[in-house]
């Protein structure tokens, strides 16, 4: 059954920055601008975005990282001022979905694409440089409002006012939040992660050191009987 449940308020893109981090020469493409008109969303990316770590940040299962403006105007009120579009590095900024309930799996029609859920949102360091507060992904982390990324299963073209339809919800119940829960508090459920079809290949990998971890097994191989 295909349910309108929401629609982007704006498309959020932007280049690789390079700027100084504690002394030192670093990159990152976190600050993202509202984009006007149809963007391309095609391969592991839209159109006029880039990722700076293209193997922490990018590639197929985070081509597109979708943030509610519901979790921005609740930051705006912990952090004392407004948020632009595209001020926490996503690239969707959503309205009337709750993207941390999304189902890991779940796909969503937007303008002519079709995105599927495939993970929480991680903060690393990057987050605190551009929030310009050193303790933020503590802070983000503790909120447990990490936005979805998605990977592009139909390439098409997006735009500010489109409507999101979830054209799929696959039969579990793990959410986008409980995989950042289990992730920053409760990894004793880390055996979860593997029971859903559509998990990315790096989150079972995680899932699955912890398990081998806790009985025991080399992290790096596990013996016969320890999975």
């Amino acid at each position: 059954m295909v349910t309108t449940v929401g629609k982007v308020l704006s498309v959020n893109v932007g280049p690789v920055r390079e700027f100084d981090y504690n002394g030192r020469p670093a990159k990152s493409a976190i600050w993202k601008s509202p984009a006007s008109g149809r963007i391309a969303a095609q391969g592991v990316n839209l159109a006029g975005d880039d990722q700076a770590d293209r193997k922490a940040h990018g590639g197929p299962d985070k081509a597109v990282y979708a943030y509610a403006v519901e979790d921005v105007r609740w930051w705006e009120q912990e952090v004392g001022r407004a948020l632009a579009y595209g001020e926490f590095g996503e690239n969707l900024t959503t309205e009337g979905i709750e993207v941390n309930s999304a189902l890991v799996g779940e796909r969503w029609e937007i303008g002519t694409t079709v995105l599927e859920v495939s993970a929480p949102r991680i903060p690393c360091w990057r987050l605190g440089v551009r929030m310009n507060d050193k303790r933020f992904p503590r802070r983000f982390s503790e909120a447990g409002r990490p936005g979805a990324y998605l990977r592009i299963v139909v390439e098409g073209e997006v735009g500010a006012g489109d409507e999101i339809r979830v054209v799929e919800r696959p039969e579990h119940d793990l959410t986008i939040r409980e995989v950042f829960r289990i992730y920053t508090r409760d990894r004793a459920e880390a055996e979860r992660l593997l029971a859903v079809p559509r998990m990315s290949e790096s989150w079972r990998r995680w899932a699955e050191k912890l398990l081998q971890k806790a009985k025991g097994c080399p992290a790096e191989a596990a013996a016969p009987g320890c999975r």
